[in-house]
């Protein structure tokens, strides 16, 4: 039996120096595919472009879908004006995301979202963002650790019952932190599976465990072996891919 082809949305590095200065290159970091590749999936990444048609046959080629990180979701989408601590945003990618999201949830395949991938899915299903985690009236943990991409610095719990705890085998357990927009209201259609010790909901899941957004980056922590089982939800994009 062939193995599954598992789309992996890309973004668009520019480059800053060389021979070559705002030059656009197709990317996605490589801890993406190696996950993919490491739990018995073939990775394709799914290049970004502005053409709808094009899009629709990408996603007709592949067989699960991962969302992947990268800018902050433009605040129109959920209703509001940009705030003075948001980041960068990039409206075009927000659609191509947003409609690999949507094509993928009517073919009926597996989807991971990730970290900004989280949040697309939130805010596709009618959620909402903290701009900045500053934005919060509660007290909030650091969810931006810096350095040492597989390194987990803040804990998280799961939801008893849910998707995502019977993928990960756990309820409790530690993950790593690169964000400073965090979810606001959780997607009414969606369900808060996993959340932050400071409160801040970082999984969701749709009632039919089809979608499942993760705030923090399974990908980098793939490789440690004190959580190994962050490598479930790769094997859980591959067995489940039609």
């Amino acid at each position: 039996m062939s193995k599954p082809i598992i789309g992996i949305s890309g973004s668009v590095i520019i480059d800053d120096g060389g021979i070559f200065p705002g030059y656009h290159r197709s990317y996605v970091n490589e801890d993406y595919v190696d996950s993919v590749v490491q739990n018995g999936g073939v990775p394709f990444i799914i290049p970004f472009t502005e053409n709808d048609e094009v899009i629709k046959a990408q996603l007709d080629n592949v067989q699960g879908l991962i969302l992947s990180g990268g800018h902050d979701v433009d605040p129109h989408l959920y209703g509001e004006e940009p705030e003075q601590k948001i980041g960068a945003t990039w409206p075009a990618r927000d659609h191509f995301d947003t409609l690999l999201l949507k094509l993928a949830e009517e073919k009926g395949i597996p989807v991971l979202g990730i970290c900004r991938g989280a949040q697309i899915i939130n805010v596709a299903h009618g959620g909402s963002l903290y701009q900045d985690l500053s934005y919060r009236s509660e007290k909030t943990l650091k969810h931006m650790q810096g350095h040492t991409s597989d390194l987990p610095t803040h804990g998280m719990k799961l939801m008893e019952g849910s998707h995502l705890a019977y993928i990960l085998g756990k309820t409790e357990f530690m993950v790593n932190s690169f964000h400073h927009q965090v979810i606001k209201d959780v997607a009414p259609d969606l369900i808060e599976s996993g959340v932050a010790p400071d409160g801040v909901p970082e999984g969701i899941e749709n009632k039919e465990g089809t979608v499942i957004g993760v705030q923090w980056h399974p990908e980098m922590l793939h490789r440690n072996k004190n959580v190994d089982f962050m490598n479930n939800l790769f094997k859980w994009v591959i067995d489940n891919a039609e």
